[in-house]
């Protein structure tokens, strides 16, 4: 039988990956998304609207996926909200593709926030977890849009009779324009902007994680567990970290990254310096910077996504995530961190989206 996928969310970093891992493995690969992505050969593009059920009737009438990647979500004012628009979103596609009876499994993207707790609460006082992270902890006992989309996950595959699996990476690391969370492309913005005016490079964050241990989940890893995890019997109905498997210091790594665009690292001086506020006007100087490199991308808030950089580099604790459990069930697919960054700045370069 022809394994066919359905990703939502196929424009941005996790789903734009997926699908390509996914193709090249030979699957019939379908991308729904509101604004569909036409760059990935292969890729058949599905416009819908999550929060339409009959904008998904229409758009899915004559498709049937036995495998289900649900990598999108949407961002609201208040953790409220989140809950219920994302677990619309999640309840819509699956009781339109219920009456099909052709998805054999769903696999749910989240991430660290299942245990740092979500935006309004985020890695604050009261809710600081054990590190390294264990699919084991407990949900915190707080609302949270991630487990709001797992129960819609559960719930449907009670009713339909499909496998799934969850997946919680930390901080993905890829290539994606318009993505509403994007360290890597952040940086490599920032990291331009510094060598173009003469700024320093300066450390953002927190001195937790300055000094502390990480980690990060490259988009082509995640990719890969995702595919596996639906494919693999022992993985099915499970829920699971994912991360490159090693360990590093952002003392060690900043270094690193302003090495590679010919700058000089500024580190943790005692003081957090919110990126938001570090390229809050730089809008205007983007625009020149992409005219005088000829650059495809002049608008910055359309690569950068400061808030969620500072964010994750603001956290008062060190943050690292155990991958024990995919390990023992026959994951062993490993990523360095820093060419993660490494192979991104160069696939930027090569789009001409940074000089």
């Amino acid at each position: 039988m022809d394994k066919i996928a359905l990703v939502v969310g196929a424009s941005g970093i996790t789903g734009s990956n997926l699908a390509e891992q996914l193709i090249s493995e030979g699957w019939i690969t379908f991308g729904l998304a509101r604004n569909p992505n036409n760059d990935i050969t292969g890729l058949m593009p599905v416009s819908a609207d999550l929060l339409n059920p009959d904008s998904l009737t229409v758009a899915l009438a004559d498709i049937s996926p036995t495998h289900v990647y649900i990598t999108s979500w949407m961002r609201n004012e208040t953790e409220a909200e989140n809950i219920r628009v994302n677990s619309l979103m999640v309840r819509n596609l699956l009781d339109a593709l219920s009456p099909k009876h052709s998805v054999q499994h769903v696999a749910l993207v989240t991430g660290l926030k299942h245990y740092l707790g979500p935006f309004e609460a985020y890695a604050k006082e009261g809710f600081l977890p054990e590190t390294p992270f264990r699919e084991e902890q407990p949900r915190l006992d707080i609302e949270n849009f991630y487990y709001a989309q797992e129960d819609e996950v559960y719930a449907a595959a009670a009713r339909d009779g499909f496998t799934w699996s969850i997946h919680r990476p930390h901080t993905v690391i890829g290539k994606a324009v318009g993505n509403m969370m994007n360290m890597g492309t952040t940086l490599a913005v920032y990291a331009t902007i510094c060598k173009e005016t003469g700024r320093p490079f300066q450390w953002p964050g927190s001195a937790a994680q300055w000094n502390g241990l990480s980690d990060v989940t490259d988009a082509r890893i995640l990719a890969r567990h995702l595919i596996w995890a639906s494919t693999t019997d022992a993985a099915r109905n499970e829920a699971f970290n994912v991360v490159n498997g090693d360990f590093f210091r952002w003392s060690w790594l900043w270094k690193k990254l302003a090495a590679s665009f010919g700058i000089e690292a500024a580190g943790f001086d005692g003081t957090i310096h919110p990126l938001e506020q570090e390229i809050a006007n730089d809008g205007p100087l983007w625009n020149e910077i992409a005219n005088k490199y000829h650059l495809k991308e002049p608008d910055l808030n359309r690569l950068a996504s400061a808030w969620h950089t500072d964010l994750d580099l603001g956290r008062p604790i060190e943050v690292m995530t155990d991958m024990s459990k995919s390990r023992k069930l026959g994951f062993t697919i490993f990523q360095r961190t820093d060419e993660s960054f490494f192979d991104l700045f160069e696939q930027l370069r090569a789009d001409e989206l940074i000089p």
